[in-house]
């Protein structure tokens, strides 16, 4: 794009930025494209859930993207392919159901910020913007907001561990570690770039990784408990690892809870590695195809 365009983008960028990080609604919801209208709930939902992670930061826009979908007849998948000046780098950008139009996707970080033991200037939150041109205005079309930080880490921190504990042979750890990496890059996940596909690569080459692992089974005493997934969850804002268990059905929450830590416990035993490496594991229970939160507790809870 011209430089015209890029500082007119930017500069709604900035503008969506503030009003994220000030919680002032309705200058946001004023900036929708009427396609988006009826969504207003949704996004302000994420904009309220993710304010911890913004409130009191600044933006800093690091990448502006435009898409030109104007020759689509109707809404349809679409992939655009975005490179920088010299050609020496493209990012992949990936569109569902996208209506004929004009777009833009503006990524950016929130610094400065006080969050605990977190330096002034540093980035402890990320977010994104889709926008749409209607007339010669830029609206806004869709919020993503993730925190900049876990455990007080960073996305290149988590991936510098992850090829540590790689080489340590801890496959499980090293694995999840490269999915707090990702989780930490960007703020959304329908765009790749070279840097994300190496990533990908890296993760792809750990061996006994839980990949294929599934369904795992540990033991507990006598007792066999199948473990039908485990994965990355970030929703507390913390590292926490989500672990999805057959349930032997019981209902009294007494039990549910002592069924819960029990699983929880021998899965640590079995995958010892992962206590020092995450927050906690959250416990799902599957019954008849069903799965239900049961808690998510520390790792210094966990027998």
């Amino acid at each position: 794009m011209n430089a015209q365009d890029r500082d007119t983008l930017a500069s709604a960028g900035r503008q969506l930025g503030t009003a994220v990080i000030q919680q002032d609604y309705s200058s946001l919801q004023g900036t929708l494209l009427p396609a988006v209208a009826q969504q207003w709930e949704g996004i302000r939902g994420v904009i309220e859930q993710g304010a911890a992670y913004v409130k009191g930061g600044q933006v800093q826009l690091n990448a502006l993207y435009s898409l030109d979908a104007t020759s689509l007849t109707a809404p349809a998948d679409t992939q655009f392919f975005c490179s920088n000046s010299n050609g020496s780098m493209t990012v992949t950008i990936a569109m569902h159901s996208l209506p004929p139009g004009k777009y833009a996707v503006i990524l950016g970080y929130v610094v400065g910020s006080p969050a605990p033991g977190q330096p002034p200037t540093a980035t402890v939150g990320q977010l994104g913007f889709i926008l749409g041109l209607e007339g010669n205005a830029w609206k806004l079309g869709g919020v993503f907001l993730r925190p900049g930080v876990l455990d007080g880490h960073d996305g290149v921190w988590w991936w510098e561990r992850a090829r540590e504990l790689n080489r340590q042979n801890a496959p499980w750890s090293a694995y999840f570690a490269y999915d707090a990496a990702r989780y930490l890059l960007l703020p959304v996940d329908f765009i790749s770039s070279p840097n994300l596909e190496k990533l990908g690569q890296e993760q792809a080459q750990v061996k006994n990784s839980p990949a294929e692992a599934f369904p795992y089974s540990v033991q507990d005493g006598a007792r066999t408990w199948k473990i039908d997934s485990v994965h990355f969850d970030p929703s507390l804002r913390q590292a926490d690892l989500a672990v999805n268990y057959q349930s032997t059905g019981v209902t009294d929450p007494a039990a549910v809870r002592t069924e819960a830590i029990a699983v929880l416990s021998a899965f640590l035993k079995s995958q010892a590695s992962l206590r020092p490496n995450f927050h906690g594991l959250w416990a799902y229970a599957t019954r008849d195809n069903k799965a239900t939160p049961v808690m998510e507790l520390p790792m210094a809870q966990i027998p």
